[in-house]
Order: structure tokens, then sequence, then C-alpha cells
């Protein structure tokens, strides 16, 4: 098997991607991608090798990451946004061969191959293709084929490992839901960064997997967005919670606009049952919540087909097993919570290059603890109540808060830095830095963001931060976030 022979089999002359103005169809894309895969191989890279892909969603980033596992090697989709030395920080740590630029990431990273363990250095995508074709490299369901970088339920920022087997079985996971209406004459939103599990798995994963076309947005604007939805007739369109508030915030009548979408899905962070309402009355869409992590590649439940309740997450999907997990480790009784355990084909083997945190979040008969905490009602449907640890979802994207403590104390006014994340009207939350000075400092706030602006994607560095005189700690010396919120 490989997760890139999706778009075998499907036929040549239909759509398969809308990106910058032009289609590609499917009998073009597999042309493509073989002659990618042969640049791949003449440039020396062979199976486990990884390989970064550094785009924005577009068709440079589908061929860069199809060609990467076609060659039976490791992608490892990256950030463009983030800053160069996040980026050699994270290629470093997988081992990574090479890195393959889309055209903006040509020109703006600086200094890649500082982090890269060979020395091909970042290389154009473009220029793969104008190779000579190789063909599919055959791998097993466990070989590893995607390493993505996550905070999720272990702490710091570490790679998700993922094996084709994971990521095909998550694919079938969503799909055999009776009442998901995905076929070959579906045109699905591709809006959600590729390089998250969400935008990759299940989004593009789906869709190559049935043979749908997908539009790829490179930046979510609320209004251009939406008249590409409209003039493509898209119908079926995945986002987070603040796409949809955007959406249902904008004035003037769109319903028009969204006519086309049958099937509407919100993941990647908690919905607001007040956003799921205004989609409704705005928009005339039915919202769809669910419910996923990167560790699980990544779906876990949805409602679809269930007329789940507002605030719902809906039930497990078929082939995913869930138990809601009490303090004492038994199962939570109905309408208390409890953690959230998973199991199935969908869960990943664990963190690259990380047994202790591998060994923290995965049970020895197969389960993942994910950390967070939900109720189950008497009709079977799930609801988040809480985080049992403390990262913070800004857009649907996880950031530790020790990470962003870490480059805080690094600057040397700094004496101590705690992080917490706050309500936030248009990301869900955001982050707030409580920050000590060391004696005798003093610093302006912004200075201070523009600093871990330096060294972290944007969505990771503070929005405010608040200087105290001390941080407020428990008795075995650890920060009390709760006292900081």
């Amino acid at each position: 098997m490989n997760l890139a022979s999706v778009i075998e089999g499907h036929p040549g002359d239909s759509p398969a991607l809308h990106s910058r103005g032009e289609v590609t169809t499917y009998g073009e894309l597999r042309d493509q991608v073989a002659r990618a895969r042969g640049g791949l191989v003449a440039r020396g890279v062979g199976p486990g090798d990884r390989v970064a892909i550094v785009a924005a969603n577009n068709w440079y980033f589908v061929v860069a990451y199809l060609a990467t596992l076609g060659a039976g090697a490791v992608a490892v989709p990256l950030n463009p946004q983030s800053p160069p030395l996040e980026l050699e920080e994270e290629l470093a740590a997988v081992g990574a061969r090479l890195a393959l630029l889309g055209p903006t990431a040509v020109t703006t990273v600086d200094g890649l191959g500082r982090g890269l363990a060979g020395d091909a250095g970042g290389v154009p995508i473009a220029d793969l293709v104008q190779s000579e074709p190789a063909p599919l490299v055959d791998r097993a369901g466990d070989d590893l084929a995607v390493l993505l970088f996550t905070s999720g339920t272990a702490g710091a920022p570490r790679a998700a490992m993922l094996t084709h087997g994971n990521l095909v079985a998550n694919i079938e996971q969503v799909l055999a839901n009776p009442e998901r209406p995905e076929g070959a004459d579906d045109v699905t939103l591709g809006v959600l960064p590729l390089f998250h599990v969400f935008g990759l798995n299940a989004v593009l994963g789906v869709a190559l997997y049935v043979g749908s076309s997908v539009l790829l947005i490179e930046r979510f604007d609320p209004y251009s967005t939406l008249e590409a939805v409209a003039a493509l007739g898209v119908t079926v369109v995945t986002g987070v919670p603040t796409m949809w508030a955007d959406w249902a915030a904008l004035p003037g009548e769109w319903r028009d606009a969204v006519a086309s979408v049958r099937l509407a899905v919100s993941g990647a962070a908690p919905l607001d049952p007040a956003v799921r309402r205004a989609v409704r009355e705005r928009l005339g869409i039915e919202l769809i919540e669910g419910y996923g992590l990167t560790e699980a590649s990544p779906a876990v439940t949805s409602g679809l087909g269930r007329d789940a309740p507002d605030g719902s997450i809906g039930v497990p999907l078929p082939g995913v097993e869930v138990r809601l997990v009490d303090s004492t480790g038994d199962d939570a009784l109905v309408g208390d919570p409890g953690e959230i355990w998973v199991r199935g084909p969908n869960v990943f083997p664990g963190y690259w290059d990380d047994p202790d945190a591998t060994r923290s979040v995965l049970t020895g008969d197969g389960w993942l603890r994910t950390g967070d905490l939900a109720v189950v009602d008497d009709d079977g449907f799930l609801s988040l109540v809480d985080r049992a640890k403390d990262v913070v979802i800004v857009s649907g994207f996880n950031v530790f808060p020790a990470e962003v403590e870490e480059v805080l104390t690094r600057h040397p006014d700094v004496a101590a830095a705690a992080v917490v994340g706050v309500p936030h009207p248009h990301s869900g939350e955001a982050v707030k830095a409580f920050v000590v000075l060391s004696p005798g400092a003093h610093i302006d706030e912004d200075v201070l963001v523009e600093h871990t602006r330096r060294h972290l994607a944007r969505y990771k560095c503070p929005t405010t931060i608040a200087f105290v005189d001390a941080l407020p700690h428990g008795m075995t010396g650890k920060v009390l976030r709760r006292a900081l919120r």
C-alpha cells in the first residue's frame, strides 16, 4: 500500500485541483507527481528519508506531498509562515534530508539549509516536475508516512508519527458514516492549512480518496473565500469555528453564495453554540461538529446524521473506540466528566525519537490518552467540558505554554514568565503572558512581543503581556495557571 495511490484510478479528465486560477485534472496530477517522484529519487531520496514541505495551500504542496509519500519517504509539512529559526529547529529535530519549497517560501525563507541533515538544501517544488518519472514505492501499513509537529497531548511541541495505515484508516472511518455524501462530483473547499492534520487528511486526503476536486485557498479572507465558493459551486466545506463566525458576521445577504454547500463541518476547536445558530440563521447551513487530534489522524467523533444537540461533538466514528475515564481509572458515569481515551487503527504509534512522551499518552493496550475531558449523555452524545492539559487553542491551532515561556525567558530582561489562554472573539482563545522582569530591567510590551515573533509562528505569540512582581506558585512550586486566568 501507499497513501499516495489515492489519486490512482480516478478518470484522467476529472478535475482534481483548483489552485491559483488553474485546473489540474487527475491525469495531469498523476503525471506531475510521478515526475516529482523522479526528481526526489534523482536527489538520492529513498524510503524512510524525511522530506520537509514548506508551501502554502496550493498545487505545489499537493504535488510535493504525494511525490514524497510515493517515493517511500516521510513527509514533514511545516508552516510556511513560521520564522526561519523555528523552521530550522523543526528540520533538525526530525533529521530532514531536504526541504521542498513553494514559490513563496523560495523567496522568503532564509538559511533553511542550516537545519538539514543532507546537503541538498532547499529545492523549489517546481524544479522536481522537470524530471523523468519514477514508479510508486510500495509501503507497509505500519511504515511511517508523515511527521506533524503538535503540542497536542504530551507537552512541548514534538513530531507525531502517522503511518500510511493510520491515515488511510481514518479516511475510511470518516467515509464509513452512511450519511457522508461525498463523491467524485463534489467540490471541497481546501482552506484549512495543509501543514495541519485537519486540512491534510480530513480535507485533502478524503477528497482525493473519493476522486472529488479541491479548491485550494492560500489565505482565508471571508469575502473572497465566499466568492470563490459561489463561483465554483463548492459542495463540501470544512472549517474551524473562527471561519464560520467570520462568515456569519458578514454584513449583507450571503445565502446564495453558499447555496451549493451540502456538507458543512466544524472542528479543531470547540464550536460555540451561538456561532452554530448564527450560521444556521444567516447562511442557512446546518453545521456538523466533530472532534479529533493529530495523534488520531485526526477524526474521532462526528455529529453527522445524528441530530446532535448544540455543543455536542457527536458520537465515535465507525471503527473508533472511545472511553471516558475518571480520575480513578474507571469508566466515567453518564453525566460525569472523564478524559477521552481513543483506540483504533487511526491512532498513531508515538512521537518521533521521544519514547518518554509516547509512553505518557499511549497505554500498553493501545489506548490514546487525549488530555481532553468530556461528558456523555443518555443518548450517547459526547460534549467537551475542559482540557486536562494547559494547551491554548488559537484558531484551531494548539499552543503549548511552555514553548512560549521558554522563548520569553531567553530575553535577558525577563526573569520568569507564564502563559495562559484567554477568550478572544475572533480566534476563540489568545495567548496572554505574565512576565516578571529581571532586577532593574525596563522593557516595553511591544519589544517582547517582537522578540517572540522572531522565534515562533505568529499564532503562538502573546497578544498581550502583563508585567507582574511575581508569579503565583503552589506548594510543589508549580505555577498556578488557574490563578493567572
